[in-house]
């Protein structure tokens, strides 16, 4: 139960972190979501660092209690793949498919190359640990 109260205040501090970005990147979002991709990308930064820096052989192991926290809860409500999602399909809704189709590009290969960085420089820092989530929980973080 715990872990469960964890997950819901690492969640509520990451939506409330997105709402936040959302709204400062809405001047910058006008052809493209580009608040939601950034958010996506930090969130895929994110975790792929902090997960590979807090395995139990990591440089600073962290209780899975707390990694469930970060990564479940602030990069679960953080990032927003569902955004992502009806953002894509209103841009095809309203005769964009240029744009739909780069929002996809955009995001999925940026995201992606986000996720591996984060890991990559954690693995550097933890001189080698290849793991990033230690449990099938973690697994399904974002």
């Amino acid at each position: 139960m715990a872990a469960t109260l964890w997950i819901a205040l690492g969640g509520a501090l990451g939506s409330v972190a997105r709402y936040w970005f959302a709204v400062w990147a809405g001047p910058f979002s006008r052809d493209l979501p580009w608040g939601t991709i950034a958010i996506n990308i930090i969130g895929s930064f994110a975790i792929g660092f902090f997960g590979t820096m807090t395995t139990a052989t990591g440089r600073h192991p962290l209780p899975e209690t707390a990694r469930l926290f970060f990564m479940v809860g602030v990069c679960g409500g953080f990032t927003t793949f569902s955004s992502f999602s009806l953002q894509t399909l209103d841009l095809l809704r309203v005769g964009a498919p240029g744009r739909a189709f780069a929002n996809i590009v955009f995001s999925v290969t940026l995201c992606l190359g986000a996720v591996a960085l984060g890991h990559a420089t954690a693995m550097r820092i933890n001189a080698g640990e290849l793991r990033i989530a230690q449990t099938r929980t973690e697994e399904s973080a974002s």
